[in-house]
């Protein structure tokens, strides 16, 4: 079926709808995993899967420079070769426009990388990141973008718009803004820049949309500014963006800025902060956040969250799980991703499930008052 998005229901700004790809249909909001290389660390497609994962997302840098776009291709795109039959979205490479800073040169025509995996130069340009990621197979392709830090003065982000509109512009002309390849239809979501200047986030929300993608993704946002800016530049975006498209927020983030991006009118989501956290130890729950390693679960054998279906709290402990931690047993992170991730898929359902019930609102204040607080009942900030 050829890619659409349908928006079946509203609260307030908060939005429910349904994504349609040849790889599979997508509830919204929705939560991605990221899945830089082409894996989501420590867990197999199918604990994706159990979790309730509808979507992942691949990094195209990481992945053109190994194994390389072509060599994906050729063993069928992303999705038979890593084993996943659900829906991908790739990101364009531009952030690493940011957190490589030290290792490229910005012009133009795109971006000169040195690889911080061998020193080799690469340059990725509006029409060769569209390229790599039509090779690389996924569903949902990001347009390339110049993604600033902050603080960032005036004169750079409107650099950065500028770039962004004309690399969306040059991306989107290689071969339309939806095309069919390789027998399924891809589409390309154009990003909106502007940093914290609105009149800079308004001028590119204008460009992006006049070259009509299916969706709009908000960037430059959560790399440093403070959260009442985040949302403010949030909800003028979306409020700027056709109410038929997607609007997603790359980068974002605990729980409780799911919350807070969805009451701001966002679809899609994407961050590392579940299975990066989870890695370490850390895991999200309904409550906040629990550090497995601390010493007060040693004889703890209760689930990880009581309240909680995913196959480790089906399963295993508190004391088992920081044992596995301490001892350093591969099988710890695992566990743990395993349960941030059907946390955060279960957080979406609930999200859905109070939108379609006119009651979002009511549930936000209820969630973000028992998240104020960690497992164990101390108080924390959100």
């Amino acid at each position: 079926m050829p890619f659409s998005f349908e928006l079946q229901h509203t609260s307030g700004v908060a939005r429910v709808g349904r994504i349609q790809t040849d790889h599979g249909a997508i509830t919204t909001p929705v939560f991605m995993p990221v899945g830089t290389q082409a894996a989501v660390k420590a867990v197999t497609p199918d604990m994706l899967k159990d979790a309730g994962v509808q979507i992942i997302l691949g990094n195209t840098y990481h992945l053109v420079l190994r194994p390389g776009s072509e060599t994906v291709e050729r063993a069928g795109g992303l999705h038979a070769f890593m084993g996943w039959d659900r829906p991908i979205l790739t990101d364009s490479g531009g952030f690493q426009v940011l957190s490589l800073s030290k290792l490229r040169k910005i012009s133009d025509q795109g971006i000169t990388f040195r690889s911080h995996v061998d020193g080799s130069v690469h340059f990725f340009s509006p029409e060769s990141v569209i390229r790599d990621q039509a090779l690389l197979g996924a569903d949902i392709i990001m347009s390339f973008d110049y993604c600033t830090d902050y603080p960032c003065d005036r004169a750079e982000a409107e650099r950065a718009v500028a770039l962004t509109t004309k690399w969306a512009r040059e991306g989107r002309d290689v071969y339309g803004a939806r095309f069919e390849m390789g027998g399924y239809e891809r589409v390309i979501f154009g990003i909106i820049q502007g940093s914290t200047y609105p009149d800079l986030r308004e001028r590119s929300v204008n460009e992006i949309h006049e070259l009509d993608f299916p969706g709009y993704a908000i960037g430059a946002l959560a790399v440093g500014e403070d959260r009442e800016t985040t949302w403010e530049i949030t909800r003028q975006v979306t409020d700027g963006l056709p109410s038929d498209r997607l609007r997603y927020l790359m980068g974002m983030g605990t729980p409780a800025d799911l919350v807070e991006g969805v009451a701001h009118g966002v679809d899609m989501f994407d961050c590392v902060m579940p299975t990066r956290n989870a890695r370490n130890g850390t895991v999200f729950t309904r409550n906040g956040k629990m550090n497995m390693r601390n010493a007060v679960y040693a004889n703890d054998y209760r689930p990880l969250d009581e309240e909680c279906e995913c196959a480790t709290c089906r399963n295993f402990t508190r004391a088992y799980v920081r044992h596995l931690f301490q001892a350093g047993e591969m099988l710890g992170p695992t566990l743990a991703t395993q349960h941030s991730l059907y946390y955060y898929c279960h957080l979406m359902g609930e999200i859905n499930e109070a939108i379609r019930k006119d009651r979002f609102e009511t549930w936000r204040g209820q969630f973000l008052e028992c998240y104020t607080s960690d497992a164990s009942g101390n108080a924390r900030s959100a």
